[in-house]
């Protein structure tokens, strides 16, 4: 029994007191080797790989010893048997995570790192080595929007994958999590763009028929994308002037009301309104393309929808409104996430 060093280069294993591989190698100075360990079990020479680190290794082979000791059945590493792939198909169809309102964007995040570090390398073979080395390509390499990913979207793209050892874990699926100390990046989202009465008419009226409406209750109303675009006349309270929000509508599943301006009262009426109700607009879908083209005409830069969330809070705030009228509108809970907006 002992523990053996693969070699990055050229694959052949060797005993941890080799310095200088076969190849010509270093072994002991590579970054990216991987760890087995060599038994026998009913007289049969087993070798089994366990990954890049040293001290699962070790850990491992103190239990093969201790059952071999005890003359007990030798459980199989379970890290060394499922694939990052056969782990992501199994996370992504638990009912828990498929009933989750952003399952699609969760199984983005997950399929965008298992393409990266390879759907055929097993659990037992990946390291935070690894996980870095995917936030720095990612950092560096152009999407196609045309510029690199931002340090939150990479941290929720690896925020992603480690829930889903996470949950591994718990189900006894794997025995650990080898990403569980990957750091996350330093974050600057703070959006400090706002835009004056003028910008905005600028901006409007490049829009097209199709976006003016959700770009116009976005500039007003502290409301997120999906919950303008899958408005329903019945949450449209035209006599008071609320937009009454349930919990299951909302990010936060608290449900708000959300008080209106004359405009938006004027641009509501102007719609028109089905007998039975139904949704406000037609198409569900956010064009971020005709967004972008007006945003580009108005010469405004690199502005967001989401930034529209912010001038909707601070055009409340212009108002007269106080700290907690503005929070219960937006739907924030803490300060600390409404400070980022005020």
């Amino acid at each position: 029994m002992g523990i053996l060093v693969e070699c990055p280069n050229c694959k052949i294993r060797s005993s941890l007191s080799r310095r200088v591989c076969k190849c010509g190698n270093k072994v002991r100075k590579a970054g990216s080797r991987n760890y087995w360990i060599e038994y026998y079990l009913k007289g049969k020479r087993t070798r089994e790989r366990i990954g890049r680190s040293k001290s699962a290794a070790e850990n491992r082979l103190r239990e093969v010893q201790t059952a071999t000791a005890e003359d007990r059945n030798i459980q199989k590493n379970k890290n060394a048997v499922i694939t990052i792939g056969a782990l992501r198909d199994w996370y992504l169809d638990l009912p828990e995570v498929k009933q989750k309102r952003s399952f699609k964007a969760m199984a983005k995040c997950i399929e965008i790192v298992s393409d990266h570090l390879g759907e055929k390398k097993y659990a037992s073979q990946i390291s935070p080595a690894d996980i870095q080395s995917f936030q720095r390509n990612r950092l560096s390499t152009n999407t196609i929007w045309g510029r690199p990913a931002k340090p939150a979207t990479v941290n929720r793209n690896v925020a992603n994958f480690k829930a889903m050892f996470n949950r591994a874990l718990d189900y006894g699926i794997i025995e650990i999590n080898p990403v569980i100390r990957v750091k996350q990046l330093e974050e600057n989202n703070v959006r400090e763009r706002l835009l004056s009465e003028e910008e905005f008419e600028v901006l409007y009226n490049h829009c097209s028929a199709q976006i003016k409406g959700p770009v116009l209750i976005a500039y007003y109303l502290p409301m997120r994308q999906a919950e303008i675009l899958n408005l329903v006349w019945g949450e449209i309270d035209l006599k008071n002037q609320f937009i009454r929000l349930g919990g299951q509508r909302t990010k936060n599943k608290t449900g708000r009301a959300i008080p209106f301006n004359q405009r938006i009262f004027n641009y509501l009426i102007s719609l028109p309104r089905p007998v039975h109700g139904g949704y406000v607009f037609e198409q569900r879908w956010w064009n971020r393309r005709e967004f972008v083209k007006a945003v580009n005409m108005a010469g405004l830069g690199e502005f967001t929808f989401h930034d529209l969330r912010h001038c909707a809070i601070n055009n409340l705030r212009l108002a007269g409104n106080d700290h907690f009228v503005i929070k219960q509108a937006s739907g924030h809970k803490t300060d600390s996430a409404f400070q980022r907006y005020n």
